[in-house]
């Protein structure tokens, strides 16, 4: 039996409401345009009042599903990736499992790897179905984001999740996972102590010791590995935690930044964390075309970055027409928030 693996379905959500930076410059008397240029950002989504990172990776894995039209029961094993676990004592997984019907014969659990924790999902199902321990594993990644009041991570931290099923069997395959790299170390650029609301982070340190150490170290990993050079992709997706780090990350390695912009969302819906790359890459799979080659790295805070070849099948221009609500569906909902209802949004979300 084939130990390949690969993704048969995937599916994104996104919240539809937004708010822009001005309006949150405007409350903190900083300038509008500094920051909507510094970052790289013209808005970003916001959950509803009785949205979460469950929610809204049941919604994604609905279309994952949909998309892939396997029953639900012949799920093996569901691991969802986030940092904005609604519970912390109580699997998101398990929710996610139940909502869909794949329990109660299949195994679950919750990771955390700050931004990264999406792709580490998919690299536990390339290995489980490689090793047919199971048939299909559903990945997922699903955040809403936090950023402290006033600081530089409320203008970017939004919300969205994306979901794939990932198998074995290559005639279901919309696109094959080819292989994966990753490079960790202990970089402490970014945390959340147990109990606080919001994470720090180390300013200008998250850049070049953390980001760009990393993407550029997992990216040039996987060339060296598979022995690939950037033309030989035909997308780029990396971790966005901003507008501007990707074409930098792309720039860093010679890399043409018109092979990036198809996947970057977080100028239109903010960086939602877990989900940012993963929801990137769903952006490229709706619009490649068969026989493409996409390079996707991830990046985690703490920190480590996942690098994936994924290529596209022949199997993905039809796989795409059984999803009504595709990511664009979802970006182009929009219904804009002023900072005082954004607020209502946050608290009403940390006393579910």
């Amino acid at each position: 039996m084939s130990t390949a693996s690969g993704i048969v379905g995937y599916g994104t959500y996104v919240p539809r409401f937004r708010i822009k930076p001005e309006e949150i410059a405007r409350i903190w008397g900083e300038e509008p345009e500094r920051i909507r240029k510094g970052l790289g950002l013209e808005e970003k989504s916001v959950p509803d009042l009785d949205e979460d990172a469950a929610t809204m990776a049941v919604e994604a894995s609905k279309n994952a599903l949909k998309m892939s039209q396997i029953d639900a029961e012949k799920i093996g094993a569901v691991y969802i990736g986030s940092e904005s676990h609604p519970y912390a004592v109580k699997p998101t997984a398990t929710i996610v499992a139940q909502a869909l019907g794949a329990t109660p014969e299949m195994t679950a659990a919750d990771l955390e790897f700050a931004c990264k924790a999406g792709t580490a999902a998919i690299q536990i199902g390339m290995g489980l179905v490689s090793s047919n321990m199971a048939e299909y594993v559903l990945a997922a990644g699903a955040d809403t984001s936090q950023g402290r009041p006033g600081d530089a991570l409320e203008y970017s931290a939004g919300a969205g999740a994306a979901s794939f099923l990932i198998g074995r069997q290559k005639s279901q395959f919309v696109a094959e996972l080819e292989g994966t790299y990753s490079f960790t170390t202990d970089t402490p650029d970014f945390w959340r102590r147990q109990h606080a609301h919001f994470p720090s982070h180390g300013g200008r340190f998250t850049g070049a010791p953390a980001y760009f150490r990393h993407v550029l170290g997992a990216t040039q990993g996987l060339f060296e590995k598979y022995g690939y050079t950037a033309s030989d992709f035909d997308y780029f997706v990396f971790h966005q935690p901003n507008g501007k780090f990707p074409l930098e990350a792309a720039r860093k390695l010679g890399i043409d930044t018109k092979k990036v912009m198809a996947g970057l969302m977080t100028p239109k819906i903010g960086n939602t964390y877990s989900g940012a790359s993963i929801i990137g890459l769903c952006s490229v799979l709706d619009v490649a075309k068969p026989g493409q080659k996409i390079l996707l790295t991830s990046f985690g805070s703490g920190a480590g970055s996942d690098s994936f070849v994924i290529n596209t099948t022949d199997l993905l221009p039809e796989a795409r027409k059984r999803v009504v609500h595709n990511l664009a569906w979802y970006v182009n909902r929009k219904t804009y928030l002023d900072y005082g209802l954004y607020v209502k949004h946050r608290r009403k979300l940390k006393s579910l």
